[in-house]
Parts: structure tokens; C-alpha cells; sequence
């Protein structure tokens, strides 16, 4: 189980012999002795020993044991959990100027735990690591300059951390950098820079950026158009779960882009993004079984489908279910709830609902008529 307390103690040593400082303050040789102790503790796993000699070394200065000492009131290891204390800990030393306490101290300042929430304290803590080239603090004080938490919202700023962070391979940040040129936020739009940008993110299999590298191949942006491409960088960010690009593979097989023309492929795909409850894929699904392409037959089926998607609001769906109503296809003949969901449809502007809505009502009585509006009326107000 790899550590996540201070420096190896190989680290510790060799970095003691070269006179690099490892062992701040005022610390003595004894102090020195109580954490390597701590540290064996460490290695068998008796974090409670461990504890109480990280505790012997931080009281007299020891920096990494101080903060060792934070990372165990936080998670509760060797000791009862106690986030009051963590922060203690965490900041005597950050003060002492340890990275990885300095961001832990930001963290607790941002979520208010063991403490009184405070973004400027975050930021102020976060910046501190981040100039000492913590790659992860990088990230979060780009964010708080990004949403103006606890600073000045300052896009330019946090382009500047975000880069720092992406120059160390970073993909979450370069993922966001390739997004502040897609879409002009702090610099000019410039989707080259952007393509550029995504691309080391997606290679790094970051799984947003596979997915817009995929669609910025498809629409030409920054890359020359090429369906393939678009293929290969849906299929990665589609086998790592992403919907939005499940769902995008699955247009790419219907339609036979980048790909052969692949009916069955295109259920595939559709179907993992509709489970995971995207919308449009839903739509499609109930598609393929009322068709009966690529998927036998089956109005049941497309009923479930339609519904799934109707419920969260796509017009098409909502109006091929109030046909199927009416038809009784996949389910028992309802003009009520035919015309429930057609008048729902017809409200979000899906042209030619109203005028059908109209035609088939005047095969209903008017309490029919005034059930299915009620009912439509509800399910409006229920899904703003």
C-alpha cells in the first residue's frame, strides 16, 4: 500500500546527508530519532505506535511529523479522527513551509473541515504550495480564479496557474486550458490552441477531452475533418463510460462515418449510454425497436425507451409516445394519455403536435379531454 504520510525514509536520509534541510527548525537529533521511529511503526503498520512517536518528533519542530500527524487526525489513523486538530497540525507545518500541509490546509479552509470555512485562507494556502510548484494546489488556486472564490475572479490568472500545472503533464489542466480557448475565456478563441491543448489531456486519457476531441474532429475545429479520428477518440472516452460519447459512437455507426454502416453496433452503443440516462440515446433505442433495425422488433420495448426519454423532456419522444397510445403499440389504446403526451410535446413546440393533438381529439369526449390536459398540466409543472 503505497504511503501518503512524509518522505520515504531512504528519502529522509539521503536528502539529510546532503545537507538539504530536510530536518527544519529547531528540531533536535533526538526529534530526528522519534519520527524515523514513527516511521518503522509505519512500515508495520501499527499506526497507532506510529502516531505516538510522530507526535514525540512534531512537538519539538519535527516538520514532517507535524505533518504526518495532520494526515492521521484526518483520516482517523492511529488516532480518534479529529479534523480540529489535523488543521493544527497541518498548519504549524505549512508555516514551517511543507507543501503538502500548505495545500492540506487550503483544502480544510475550503471545505470548512476542523474549521471555519474561508476561501481567502484557501486561496492564500493554495498559492503558497502552488509557488512551490504543487501541481495539485496549481489546479485549485486556478479554480478559485476561475469562479471568483475567496479572489478576484481573474480568468487570465487562472490560465496562468493552470499552466503551470499542465507543464508538469497535469490532464486535468490541460483539459481545462484546451476549454478557455475553445471557448474564449480569458484569451482569444482560438480552437488550434484548443485542439492542442484537449489532445494532451485525451492522451493522457482523460476522458473529457477524448470526447470534444472527437467532436471537434467531426466538425473541423482545430483539426481537419476526419470522421476516423472522431471515431478512435469517441470509442476511448466511450469504453471509459463516458454517455456523450457512447452516445456519439452510436451515431457515427448508424450513419456510417469513420466507420462501416453498423445498425447492431449502434444499439450497442445507444443502449449503454440510454442506461446510464442519456436522453437522445433513450430517444434512439425506442427508435431501433419500433423500427426493428439492428434489434428485433419490439414495441414494448420502445415504449420503455420512449418513456424514459420523455420524462426527461425530448419532444420527439414525447410525441412518438402519444402515437403509440393512440395505436396501441407496445401498450393497452389510451387516448387520454395519448393526448397527455402529445399536448406536452406540442408545448415544448415539436411542430405539428397541435395540429394532430387536435385531429384525434375529436374522438374523445370532453371529460377525456379535460383528464388528459389535467394530467398534462401536472407533468409541466412537475418538470419545469
Amino acid at each position: 500500500m503505497k504511503s501518503q504520510y512524509g518522505r520515504l525514509l531512504v528519502v529522509g536520509l539521503l536528502i539529510s546527508f546532503l545537507g538539504l534541510g530536510l530536518f527544519t527548525g529547531s528540531a533536535s537529533a533526538d526529534a530526528e530519532q522519534d519520527y524515523l521511529r514513527g516511521e518503522e511503526y509505519l512500515t508495520a503498520q501499527d499506526y497507532k505506535e506510529a502516531a505516538k512517536w510522530w507526535r514525540k518528533a512534531a512537538e519539538q519542530g519535527f516538520v514532517d511529523a507535524q505533518f504526518n500527524l495532520g494526515v492521521m487526525y484526518a483520516k482517523g489513523e492511529g488516532v480518534a479522527q479529529d479534523h480540529k486538530k489535523a488543521v493544527m497540525w497541518f498548519r504549524k507545518a505549512a508555516e514551517q513551509g511543507n507543501v503538502n500541509a500548505q495545500f492540506n490546509l487550503g483544502k480544510h479552509y475550503y471545505t470548512g473541515r476542523g474549521i471555519i470555512q474561508d476561501f481567502k485562507e484557501a486561496a492564500k494556502w493554495y498559492r503558497k504550495a502552488a509557488e512551490q510548484g504543487d501541481v495539485k494546489s496549481q489546479f485549485f488556486i486556478g479554480m478559485m480564479y476561475d469562479e471568483g472564490k475567496g479572489v478576484e475572479q481573474n480568468y487570465k490568472k487562472a490560465m496562468k496557474w493552470w499552466k503551470k500545472a499542465a507543464e508538469q503533464g497535469f490532464a486535468e489542466c490541460q483539459y481545462l486550458i484546451g476549454d478557455m480557448y475553445d471557448n474564449a475565456k480569458g484569451v482569444a478563441q482560438n480552437f488550434n490552441e484548443a485542439a492542442r491543448w484537449y489532445r494532451k489531456a485525451a492522451e493522457q486519457g482523460y476522458v473529457s477531452a477524448q470526447s470534444i476531441l472527437g467532436k471537434l474532429y467531426i466538425a473541423g475545429l482545430g483539426v481537419e475533418k476526419d470522421h476516423k479520428e472522431a471515431v478512435k477518440w469517441y470509442r476511448k472516452a466511450a469504453e471509459q463510460g463516458d454517455s456523450e460519447s457512447q452516445h456519439g459512437l452510436g451515431i457515427m455507426y448508424y450513419n456510417g462515418k469513420g466507420v462501416a454502416q453498423d445498425y447492431k453496433n449502434a444499439v450497442k452503443w445507444w443502449r449503454k449510454s440510454a442506461e446510464q440516462g442519456g436522453a437522445i440515446s433513450q430517444h434512439l433505442l425506442g427508435d431501433m425497436y419500433r423500427k426493428g433495425q439492428g434489434i428485433a422488433k419490439d414495441y414494448k420495448e420502445a415504449v420503455k425507451w420512449y418513456r424514459k426519454a420523455a420524462e426527461q423532456g425530448i419532444a420527439d419522444a414525447q410525441y412518438i409516445l402519444g402515437f403509440m397510445y393512440i395505436n396501441g403499440q407496445g401498450v393497452i389504446q389510451n387516448y387520454i394519455k395519448a393526448h397527455k403526451w402529445i399536448n406536452i410535446s406540442a408545448a415544448s413546440g415539436y411542430e405539428n403536435a397541435a395540429k394532430y393533438r387536435d385531429i384525434f381529439a375529436k374522438k374523445m369526449t370532453q371529460s377525456q379531454i379535460e383528464k388528459a390536459q389535467e394530467l398534462a398540466s401536472q407533468w409541466m409543472v412537475n418538470h419545469p
